[in-house]
């Protein structure tokens, strides 16, 4: 795995401290120039963090993106914060707690982007990216707070969630993007429950998206809940953060 730097950061919002895992890429210590950032929920060493810079690394190596830092948010209550409130009873018997997301999107938002910034040189550019209960937040992030990143990759977002409660309000909520010139990526597997739903999300995106969304839709029925996140971030990085 590439260098990477772990900071604690104390967090009055979430009453507690979460670790964050920082990449920088070649030439950031030598380059004095700022650079763009990737921010990633399921950060952790022992999540996707290794896997993803990973892959950032050998991608900005070949010219294929841009070098970029990627931060990575370590898991403490996964399922408290990438979810929304539910109604369902079998979705709150998933976990103690569910129903976080707006704390963690505030989480993000006052206290660790500002903190980020302050430790590390970089440009305005955000770009975040996201599997499963994490690609639920972020496309509730494109669809409530759609100004938060610049660049969206959700891949099998768990869109089943609170009786598909974002694809029931999609449409009235697209109109946040009119006026925000964004990237989205949408990519699933054949997975009860997030194929099918992202299908209908894209076809409501080809229907009603604004010019101003710049998105893509992957379908690959072709691949298994553990093996989407391996097999399409690599051209989900390519396209989009290039």
């Amino acid at each position: 795995m590439p260098g990477y730097e772990t900071f604690t950061l104390v967090s009055p919002g979430l009453g507690e401290s979460r670790i964050i895992n920082v990449y920088t890429p070649p030439g950031y210590a030598t380059e004095r120039r700022a650079f763009p950032v990737l921010y990633m929920p399921d950060g952790g060493l022992k999540e996707d963090f290794p896997h993803i810079v990973t892959t950032i690394d050998s991608l900005v190596r070949l010219k294929r993106i841009r070098p970029i830092l990627v931060v990575g948010i370590e898991n403490t209550e996964r399922r408290r914060d990438l979810t929304g409130p539910t109604r369902i009873g079998s979705d709150s018997a998933i976990a103690p707690r569910v129903g976080g997301s707006a704390a963690f999107r505030g989480f993000i938002r006052d206290e660790l982007m500002p903190e980020v910034r302050r430790r590390y040189r970089c440009t305005d550019e955000t770009a975040i990216v996201g599997e499963s209960l994490a690609g639920l937040f972020i496309v509730e992030v494109v669809l409530l707070e759609p100004t938060l990143f610049r660049r969206y990759i959700a891949l099998s977002p768990s869109l089943w969630w609170n009786g598909a409660e974002l694809l029931r309000t999609a449409e009235r909520r697209l109109g946040a993007l009119a006026d925000s010139k964004r990237i989205l990526y949408l990519s699933a597997a054949n997975e009860p429950g997030i194929a099918d739903e992202t299908a209908r999300f894209a076809a409501l995106l080809k229907a009603q998206a604004p010019a101003a969304l710049t998105w893509y839709y992957v379908p690959r029925r072709d691949l298994e809940h553990n093996t989407i996140f391996n097999a399409v971030a690599p051209a989900a990085f390519a396209k989009v953060l290039k």
